[in-house]
């Protein structure tokens, strides 16, 4: 096997590699009497059948298996002899081949940079600590309540009001038929809630126990569901119940009612899972400015391919929210050319950052142990109330799936290495103060719900990285991979 390396350019690196025909044909005579060893064929005992028909009847197919191999050998011989770190699948070319003749092929590889890594203790950041008021348990405490809101039925012939919940038994029309999903009994519908079709609501206030109505509707053009976009509809109502709201006091029954012992359990509870939230939202902008700073403080080539990767990625969703109506305001005036020159600008930020990310896990050890990959396999079942022991199964069934959870764990290993290394001084703030954006700030004054994704501005999204790999498991081309689906251009401009 002869290997030559013709072209070194930076990251890049060509080589050609010759197999000769006597070498091959060696390699397809090995193959075919380990073939002959096992095959049965009438007449002839396993072992005996002669090479002649051995080949007739199987060289083609072995000839290609030689050739894959040889293939395969070349490369990793080429990589190795070099000490090369791909950064991604080497690409191979075969140049000449032909049955009898010798075998040619190129080798195209892009290898991973070396990455000098700055001083980390260098690194100066500041850390906003926000205190919890009891203005804010308080707020929490009344949601908590409102959510444990009950009803109870109005006086005989009350008509409802706004506010009041309505228990009906509904079936709609489109067209003069019934469509699937538009009918319910016994359904509790509270006015003003907006949970039904825009006008649904408004023309129940002023029903009666027992009233049957008519109520007539326009789907929007926008619904949801093709069949029934811009459709004119009419729904049958019958009202079984109308009941009042009937609020709920905070106080050690509510406490009780949501699975604690009294109400002071309930706010060191409350203030807890403010505080919390409030140190997630303190550490992402931690980490936003750590990796602005490690942004300025590196700046070396990057391998193409993983940026195309990673801008791939972020380029087919930028498409997709486009065509559905949610594009970034700020792109809308610029054309695809100029679009593409700044995210792919994004792109190589991100994968550099990653790859700074990596060097630094490689050089100290980070590791992501069992432990931590059950931690966030837990974290990703409970996202699926009800579903959790299918999507612990789903993960235990395909350990590549497991697996790919290890990279952003990896990278969150390696951010809070870094910020041990850093100057970080404390400073108080307000919750105003640390983001101006509404969803970070109902996000982070909602303990008792889901918390929402804080959306952030451009200036601040700048930390984002292409997840870094783990640099004891996966391979470089994770570190191209993106977190999660980007949403919009602040999301994915690191």
């Amino acid at each position: 096997m002869q290997v030559t390396r013709t072209n070194a350019d930076g990251l890049k690196h060509e080589f050609k590699v010759v197999i000769s025909a006597v070498q091959l044909s060696e390699k397809v005579d090995t193959r075919l009497v380990e073939v002959g060893r096992t095959i049965r064929l009438p007449g002839f005992r396993p072992g005996k059948v002669p090479m002649g028909i051995l080949r007739k009847k199987y060289g083609p197919s072995v000839l290609s298996e030689v050739v894959e191999g040889a293939v395969s050998d070349g490369t990793e011989q080429a990589i190795k002899d070099h000490a090369l770190r791909p950064a991604l699948q080497p690409k191979v070319e075969i140049t000449s081949f032909s049955e009898g003749g010798d075998l040619e092929f190129t080798i195209a590889v892009e290898i991973l940079p070396e990455v000098e890594v700055a001083d980390l203790t260098q690194i100066a950041l500041e850390r906003p600590v926000i205190e919890v008021g009891d203005e804010q348990v308080a707020d929490a405490l009344n949601r908590i309540a409102h959510g444990q809101e009950r009803t109870e039925p109005h006086a005989e012939g009350t008509a409802a009001a706004q506010g009041d919940v309505v228990v009906i038994d509904f079936e709609g029309r489109v067209g003069g038929k019934i469509f699937p999903g538009g009918a319910a009994k016994d359904f509790s519908l509270k006015l003003g809630s907006n949970m039904f079709v825009p006008g649904f609501e408004d023309q129940l206030i002023g029903a009666k126990v027992g009233d049957s109505k008519v109520v007539a509707v326009t789907f929007p053009a926008d619904y949801g569901k093709t069949e029934l976009n811009g459709q004119d509809a009419e729904f049958d109502v019958t009202v079984r119940d109308v009941r009042r709201p009937v609020a709920t006091e905070v106080n050690d029954d509510l406490a009780k009612a949501v699975g604690l012992d009294d109400l002071a359990t309930l706010k060191d509870q409350v203030r807890a899972d403010i505080a919390e939230q409030y140190a997630g939202l303190s550490r992402d902008q931690v980490k936003r400015r750590l990796m602005d700073a490690l942004a300025d403080l590196h700046s070396f080539a990057v391998p193409e391919g993983m940026v195309t990767v990673e801008f791939d990625a972020i380029w087919a969703q930028v498409e997709r929210d486009k065509a559905e109506g949610r594009q970034d305001p700020e792109d809308a005036a610029k054309d695809d050319e100029v679009l593409k020159a700044e995210y792919r600008a994004i792109a190589e930020r991100r994968v550099r950052l990653g790859l700074v990310l990596s060097e630094v896990g490689r050089r100290n050890n980070v590791t992501v142990g069992q432990d931590d990959l059950n931690r966030a396999l837990i974290a990703q079942a409970r996202s699926y109330p009800g579903q959790e022991q299918a999507i612990i199964s789903y993960y235990q069934k395909h350990p590549d799936a497991l697996n790919a959870l290890r990279a952003p764990i990896f990278e969150e290993k390696v951010v809070d290495f870094i910020i041990g290394q850093a100057k970080v001084t404390d400073k108080p703030v307000s919750l105003a103060a640390l983001t101006a954006d509404e969803g970070a700030v109902e996000a982070a004054a909602e303990p008792a719900a889901k918390p929402k994704k804080a959306s952030r501005k451009k200036a601040e999204a700048v930390a984002e990285t292409a997840a870094a790999p783990a640099a004891d498991t996966a391979t470089a081309e994770e570190a191209a991979k993106p977190k999660r689906a980007p949403r919009k251009k602040k999301d994915v401009e690191e």
